[in-house]
Formats: C-alpha cells, structure tokens, sequence
C-alpha cells in the first residue's frame, strides 16, 4: 500500500523540480526590442507553469487587458510607439494548490527610434604641427536624433593611401560631431566621407574632396605682455613664422565688440603698436594669423593691460546750494568719466577768493561735496587731481543766485519720467542748468544737468515713484546768471496719502494752536497740496464739523473765539489725487475763564461812574436833584441881607475883622489885627435879617476886647469876601471887578480858622488866601438887587491852583 504513494511522491517532487528551474514565464516581442518610432507591434507572455497570468506597462500598478492566445499563452497588439516602454507578465497564485512555486515576472524593454540620416556638412582644417606633419581636424552634421545609440565611421583617402577613423559610438543628441588624424605636409589632395549606423540601419555620406593648401592652418599665436603708454600699446608674438600674417583686435572693459587693428605684420622680429587710446583703460587685447593660404587660426587667449594716466583736460561739472541762513553755501560736483578725467581722481582742491577771504583745502577722492563759508562776490574754484596734475578750475560766484524770474518754466509728469519745458529768455542764453531734487532734500540729494543753448526742454529718468521733486531752470550768459526760474512740486506717480497727519495741540483761554509734522516720504505717495483741519464740538452739531484749509508749507494754525465746551480734533492730508484718510482724533475741552466777570464788573462800574459824572455837569440835572433832596440840603443865610453887610457898605466896602485872643492854638501870644479886604459889589444894601440866624457881625467900633471869638464866627453865619492883592489895590482893577462879566472868587470863612498873621503878609505883599467851603448842593450864585446865594458865583480854579 506505501509503494504507490512513495511513487506519486516522487514524480510530483521532480515536476516541482523542473518547475522552479525554470522561469515562471517568457516575454518577446514580434519587432525586437528596437523598434522603429511611430511603428506598430505585438507583445507575447507564455507562462511555463500552469498559473492565471496578467500583463502590465512600466509596473504593475498599470495593469493591460492582453488576449489568450492559448492556455499558457496571452498577447497585446502595441499601436503607434513613441517613447520606451516597458512590458511585463507575471504569474498570480490564486489557486488553491499551486502547481509552479516560482512567482519571478518576466517583461521587456521597448525602445521606438530612427534609423541614421546621411552624414553632411563635412568640414576639414589641416593645422600644422611642425614642418613635416600635421593634423587634419574633420567636423560633421551627423542629423536628427534617432534616440538610440548611433555609430561613425570616417575615411580618409591620400592618393592611394586610405586611413579609416573609427568613432565607435557617441552619444544622443544633434551635435556636430568630429574626428582627427595625422597627415604628412607633403600631401596636396585628400578624400574624406563618413559612415553613420544603429540598430535599424546604416548610411554614408557623400565624398568630399579638398586641396590641403585651402585648408591649411597655422597654430594659435602666443602673444607677449603689452607695454603701453598713455596713447598705445606695443603687442608681440613669442612664436611667429615669417610666412605668417597677424591680426590683432582690442577693447575696453566696458565695450562689448572688438575693435580691429589695420596694421598687419609679415616679419617675425616686428611688433605691432595699437594707436588712439585712451589714458588710463584697461584694454584687452588677442590675435590671430594664417599664411598666405588658408585658414586663420583660432585667437588667441586674451591679455589685459593699462594705458597710463594723463593731467584732466576738462573741468569738472560744478554746481551749488545755498546753505542755512545762507550761513555757508554747499559746493557739488560730478565725478569726470575717464575721457575727462584720464586717470585715477586721489583728490579735489576746494579754493575760495574773495577781498578778505582767501584759503584752500583739499579733500578726498570719495567725497563728491562740501560746505564753504557763504561771502558776498565771492569766487569758488575746483580742480580734480591725478598722478599727473589738476584739471583746469571750475568757477562758482555766490551772488548767481540774484536772478529774476523770467523763463516760464513747466513740469509733466510721463509715465516714469518728468518732462522740465521752458522759454528762452529775452536775453540770448549761452547754457542752461536744470536742477531737480526730492522735496525738502535740496542739500542731500540735489541733481542737476547742463544744457546748451538750443534745448528748451530735458527729460529727467532714474525718479523715485511716489516721491515729490521740486527744482529750477537757470540760464546764463556766458558765466552770469541771467534768470532763474523755479518748476512746480511734481512727481512721476501719486495716489491719495495713506495716512492723516499726528496733532499736537496747546490750549490757551479761548483759542487752540494746533501743530503737526510733515508725514513719512512712504505715507505721502506723492506731492501734499494742502492741510484739512476737522473741529468738532460735542455740544452743538457735532455731526458737522467745522473745516479749515491750511496750505502745504504750512506747520501751526491757531483757532480762536471758541466756546466753552468739549472738543474733538483731526486732520487730514491731500495730494492732486484727493484726500487722504484722516490722522488720529485728540479731545480737549475749552473752559469758562472766572476772570471775566471780575473784569466785567469793573469796566461796569467806571462806565456807571462817568455816566453819573457826565450828568452832574448837566444843570437841570442837579436842580432835579435838588429838589427831590432838599430836606437834605441845610439853609444858608443870605449875606446880602445881613446886619453885617450893611454895615460894610457905610465903611465903603471895606471892614477890619479882628480876632479877639481867646484860643493860643488860633493866635498868637501878641495880639494881632487881621485885616480883610471887603468889597461890597452894590453900593445899595437891603435890609433883610433871616429869622433862623444871629446877627450880623458888629461893626469893629461896637467890638469890645470881651466879645467871643464864636459870637464873631458862628457856625451857622458864612461870609463871602473876595480876596484882592495888595499890588492889584488899584481904582482901575477895582472898576474892572465890578464888571458882571469878570469871574470872581469868593472864599468860605468857616469858624475857627488857621490864620497866618495879616501884618506879615501885608510886609511880604502877598495876598491872603482862604479854603473855601463848597456845597455840592449849591448852584453858583449870579449877581443881581441883592446879595443873595443866587448872584454868588463859586469858581473853584483859584482854590486848586493856590492850593
């Protein structure tokens, strides 16, 4: 029973056998692996062991639908093939019990291509070695591509002699290749063709027959260091054959052409000097040769070499800005291109002239600007200096600035340009200088060109966009400033600003100042035209602000006659393309000012005061008053009427009041007669006594030394004498006083009185003055029949002058 197993055992372990000695599958295509591009093929996939086989393309993630062709065998037809591909199979084990333990794909690579087009354009140089051989150079166009590995073959036929150059292969592409073999000099003819092949085929050009003296070459010359001056350099050859012509080329470091030479040499012992350069250059210099047949030889490696350096011919292109205050005056000037300045500039010199100034500095290579004192009529001169000496002066007066305006002078902005146009002026202009810079930059970064006279208009470049420029056109005759005009604010881009100005404001009272400062050049985009204050007041309509314009220049403005109140304030900017947004709100809050009501007061008061003043002048005034207070106003006795006044008229109108000695603080110790003058103004005195008051004062007879001093002076009694000079005691002025029309003084002769002593007066001749006793309620009194307070007249200007 164990034998029959023992020998299906063993069977199936050879079957296994045979099956993992081979491979699980074969893969073949029906036009190779080369095929030709664009062609159409078929794919096979026999599979060795008994398994369910799939096809796939460039791996097994792009799985193809093949077709059965039997039970071990599947295919794909492949159309139209243009790039490589690869093709495979595998064997997948989804059957319970596999018969093949091999699972190894199997596949194949297909790459499409061209067969070789015909080799052309053959070209051939016989360059000599030495004076028995040379080399003969071959160059061809091997064609399109084909995409697969290509192989050349080149021959060479001399006479009867034939040399075959192999290239065994090169690889893909379009370039031109070549090969190279070595030919005797003494041969005149040769032959040459190539033979291209690959995989899908082989060509061969067609014969080329050249005559060697047409393509012979001689070698690249060696050139030796160049020796130069500061006009030419001296160029030599290391190796050179007399039979040999040379050609040598040049330029400069910033030329991109070569320049050749005219001159060509056929001796080997002769050097070539290159004329009509530059001072101080740096020029390149190769060259080349051939014989008198042939082919030039390829140029040879370039050597570089300095012309030196010469004294500047020219002056520099000065120019200058006033300072501030016109303090001191800032000089510019332009660094000379080489053909000016015709060496290495190591320093300027800065000289001023003038009747009491006169000094000179010098300065170094890398500065391009410097600051002198400013000076009337003063004259400014700068020279660059080389190795070789200083270039002629440049002359700046500090009085060019004195100009009128006379040209009209326009600015428009062109894309990223600006267009400066102008007239010419009356005066025929020589030269003309535009200046331009960016605004409030004059002294930092001021350019400028010069111009000659038939320009009326320049272009200025290289502007910054959003950056607003300013400047000036100034013409001159010969050296002298004849006028100087001045160009808008323009700019070359500009857009509204980006932002509001930042305020500060002081409050004082009833008005704000508020300042600002100039935005950031990157938030302006452009030329600012002008300031918007915006005042806004929260207690009365603080949905409408109140607005105030304030021109560019300008960097404080003042409010007034504002109200008490709380505030709130922001500005804006503006260019020509509107107005910018507005800048940060700040409050402030106006308050009432305590003082003023004080002050109000007071001017109340004074203006009350003279109104009163004023209406007091006013006769009907005061009788108003009178009249309205007279139980106020105490009663006067009537002088005219009185005992005393008649009296006085019997002595002729004058009376000696004496003072009896009864107070030593009004006498003194002696006794001593005081004597009055009287003047009665009527000779006719009436006899009226007030019933109120005492008598009239006694005659001086009826006087005893008994009699008081208060019966004599009582309080109530008030007695009107005029008071006369003893100089003026004379019939004539006497008649003139008794004119109505004269203004007499009268005095008040109030009780107990301090009297000086009437004897010294009468020996110093000096009248006797009296205080007079006014009442405010009293209107002056006219004379008239009687004596009365209605004809006494008080006229107080004697009082004040004598007081």
């Amino acid at each position: 029973m164990l034998l029959p197993w023992f020998i299906v055992l063993i069977f199936t372990l050879v079957d296994l056998q045979i099956c993992v000695a081979e491979n699980s599958c074969t893969f073949w295509s029906s036009a190779g692996s080369v095929v030709q591009h664009g062609s159409s093929f078929t794919v096979y996939c026999m599979f060795n062991c008994k398994c369910k086989g799939s096809m796939y393309s460039d791996g097994p993630d792009t799985p193809l639908s093949p077709k059965q062709l039997n039970s071990t065998t599947i295919y794909l037809n492949v159309e139209g093939i243009t790039e490589k591909r690869t093709y495979g199979c595998r064997c997948n084990n989804h059957e319970p019990k596999p018969l093949c333990l091999s699972q190894d794909p199997c596949g194949l690579d297909i790459s499409p291509g061209y067969p070789p087009d015909h080799p052309k354009n053959i070209s051939c140089v016989y360059e000599i070695s030495n004076n028995e051989t040379g080399v003969v150079n071959c160059v061809w166009d091997r064609g399109r591509d084909t995409y697969l590995q290509d192989h050349f073959v080149m021959w060479m036929r001399a006479g009867n002699h034939t040399e075959t150059h192999v290239l065994h292969e090169s690889s893909k592409g379009t370039e031109n290749l070549s090969a190279n073999f070595t030919l005797s000099t003494s041969v005149q003819y040769i032959l040459v063709w190539v033979r291209a092949q690959n995989v899908l085929g082989s060509v061969e050009s067609s014969i080329v027959n050249y005559t060697v003296s047409d393509i012979v070459m001689p070698s690249t010359p060696v050139l030796a260091q160049p020796e130069c001056s500061s006009r030419n350099c001296s160029i030599r050859l290391r190796q050179f054959d007399v039979t040999q012509t040379l050609q040598i080329q040049f330029r400069t470091e910033q030329q991109q052409q070569w320049t050749t030479h005219p001159d060509s040499v056929v001796s080997m012992n002769s050097s070539v000097n290159i004329w009509s350069l530059e001072p101080y250059r740096l020029y390149h210099f190769r060259a080349r040769s051939k014989f008198s047949t042939g082919l030039w030889s390829p140029w040879s490696s370039k050597l570089s070499s300095w012309t030196q350096e010469e004294a500047p011919a020219h002056a520099l292109d000065v120019w200058f800005a006033p300072g501030p205050a016109f303090e001191s005056m800032k000089i510019y000037w332009k660094e000379s291109e080489l053909s000016i300045s015709k060496g290495r500039n190591v320093e300027y010199k800065i000289t001023v002239y003038s009747r009491n100034l006169s000094f000179s500095i010098n300065v170094s290579a890398d500065v391009k600007s410097w600051s002198v004192p400013f000076c009337a009529n003063c004259e400014v001169t700068v020279q660059a200096r080389n190795s070789k000496g200083l270039s002629p002066p440049a002359k700046i007066t500090t009085h060019q600035r004195k100009a009128e305006t006379l040209l009209d002078v326009r600015a428009k902005s062109i894309n990223s340009t600006v267009a400066i146009s102008w007239t010419k002026p009356e005066t025929a202009a020589t030269a003309y200088v535009v200046e331009w810079f960016p605004e409030g930059l004059m002294l930092e970064e001021l350019r400028w060109v010069r111009l000659d006279q038939n320009h009326t208009r320049v272009v200025l470049t290289d502007l910054k966009p959003w950056e607003c420029y300013e400047g000036a056109v100034n013409a001159f005759s010969n050296d002298s400033l004849i006028s100087r005009s001045r160009f808008k604010q323009t700019a070359t881009l500009e857009s509204v600003p980006e932002t509001g100005p930042s305020v500060e404001k002081q409050v004082k009272g009833d008005e704000v100042t508020v300042t600002w400062m100039e935005l950031p050049r990157l938030q302006r985009r452009g030329c600012i035209t002008r300031y918007t204050i915006y005042l806004e007041n929260h207690e009365n309509n603080p949905a409408h602000p109140k607005l105030f314009s304030v021109g560019a220049s300008h960097r404080k403005h003042m409010i007034r006659g504002l109200s008490p109140a709380l505030y709130s304030l922001w500005m804006s900017a503006s260019t020509a393309e509107g107005e910018g947004p507005p800048g940060q709100k700040i409050k402030f809050y106006i308050e009432e000012d305590n003082q003023l009501y004080p002050l109000l007061m007071i001017v109340f008061a004074v203006s009350m005061i003279s109104f009163v003043f004023c209406l007091w002048k006013s006769s009907f005034v005061k009788q108003r008053f009178r009249q309205f207070f007279s139980c106020l106003i105490p009663d006067v006795p009537d002088p005219a009427n009185s005992k005393w006044a008649k009296q006085c008229t019997k002595d002729g109108g004058k009376m000696i009041l004496q003072l009896q000695p009864g107070n030593s603080n009004l006498i003194n110790e002696e006794d001593e007669t005081i004597l009055v003058n009287v003047e009665i103004f009527k000779q006719r005195c009436d006899t009226y006594t007030p019933t109120n008051i005492s008598p009239c004062v006694p005659s001086p007879t009826n006087l005893s030394p008994e009699t008081e001093l208060t019966t004599l002076l009582y309080p109530a009694l008030t007695t009107y004498i005029k008071s006369f000079s003893h100089d003026s005691d004379s019939s004539d002025h006497t008649q003139t006083s008794l004119d109505t029309n004269t203004t007499i003084s009268y005095i008040s002769f109030h009780g107990m009185g301090n009297l000086d002593s009437y004897d010294q007066e009468e020996e110093e001749e000096e009248p006797v003055h009296f205080f007079p006793s006014l009442n405010i309620f009293m209107e002056p009194l006219e004379l008239g029949e009687k004596l009365t307070l209605d004809a006494v007249k008080i006229d107080c200007s004697d009082f004040f002058q004598n007081a």
